[in-house]
């Protein structure tokens, strides 16, 4: 399997890591919107090619499949260019910052019948994937999730704190892990949703602060809590609270109640939850299958997403 990865910075070098662990995998090319970074990157991870253009990568005979980790804005039309140029895709989550694109996407691969899955990670986690595999063997079933997605970004800075070219979106991608994590885990599309957000950021235009309910047709409801004003610790918190139990998840490590650490070790074969999603798009190609988190299973999540933000007071 070549892979070309598009995007090399902090996210992009997390999946040339997790690639590096996966049997037949070869990173072929590098794309990054400076041509110094690429160049870098491909150095240090072994890619034959480095470039400042998607095209130039999709235009290469060497490569069976691309990985974006692009800015949120270019997703879709970077996905569809792929499929267009016969390339398999991972996009990194969101699939899109709007609806329609997100269905555009949908058509394109039916056209094409060409794998394209998006990065959704939380459904990879082994902390999630082990309470997901509970839910399915009846051991138990969620009553509420509580969820926090604190950060501190009152600059437009990525997770180097390095200046970013683009302007990220708390409803459209911090939001959309839950979101899809909800429908993932309770099996339903929510029947009622709401949202608030906070004052605007001056300069970055988006809200800071925004505050989501929703509620399944069988009664789950999940409350999230997201901001960008958080000056404390930083991250995605789950709580499940279950008809049978407790959990807690941050990132990759799970608790119960009682805040007891649960041991993860015979849940999948890595700890790391991009690296298992990697393994996964390129099992799903290899085995001609459609692959978990794929465009279409995700869509639901962004439906839910788009009636959010109509919802945005």
């Amino acid at each position: 399997m070549r892979i070309a990865l598009a995007g090399a910075g902090a996210f992009g070098e997390k999946h040339l890591d997790g690639l590096r662990n996966i049997d037949g995998v070869e990173i072929v090319s590098i794309i990054s919107r400076r041509a110094e970074q690429a160049a870098q990157v491909a150095a240090k991870y072994g890619a034959r090619h480095s470039g400042t253009e998607l095209s130039e990568a999709l235009e290469r005979d060497d490569v069976d499949a691309v990985i974006l980790c692009t800015p949120t804005q270019m997703h879709a039309e970077q996905a569809i260019a792929c499929m267009d140029a016969g390339k398999h895709v991972q996009v990194e989550i969101p699939l899109s910052d709007s609806w329609g694109d997100a269905e555009a996407v949908l058509k394109k691969q039916q056209e094409t019948g060409l794998t394209c899955m998006v990065g959704h990670t939380r459904r990879f986690n082994p902390s999630h994937q082990y309470v997901h595999n509970r839910i399915v063997a009846g051991e138990f079933a969620i009553q509420a999730m509580d969820v926090e997605t604190f950060f501190f970004r009152r600059k437009n800075i990525n997770l180097e704190g390095k200046p970013r070219s683009w302007t990220d979106h708390l409803l459209w991608h911090h939001a959309c892990h839950t979101v899809d994590l909800f429908h993932y885990q309770t099996g339903e599309t929510p029947s009622v949703v709401h949202a608030l957000q906070g004052p605007l950021h001056p300069e970055l235009k988006i809200a800071m602060d925004m505050s989501i309910s929703m509620r399944t047709p069988s009664g789950a409801v999940c409350t999230l809590a997201l901001s960008f004003n958080n000056d404390g610790p930083q991250g995605t918190f789950f709580r499940y609270i279950c008809d049978n139990g407790t959990y807690i998840a941050r990132y990759d490590d799970l608790f119960d109640g009682k805040d007891q650490k649960i041991d993860l070790s015979g849940v999948a074969v890595s700890m790391n939850g991009i690296e298992l999603q990697d393994r996964e798009f390129v099992a799903a190609i290899q085995e001609k299958r459609e692959p978990k988190s794929s465009v279409a299973q995700v869509l639901p999540a962004m439906e839910t997403l788009d009636r959010l933000e109509k919802r945005l007071g």
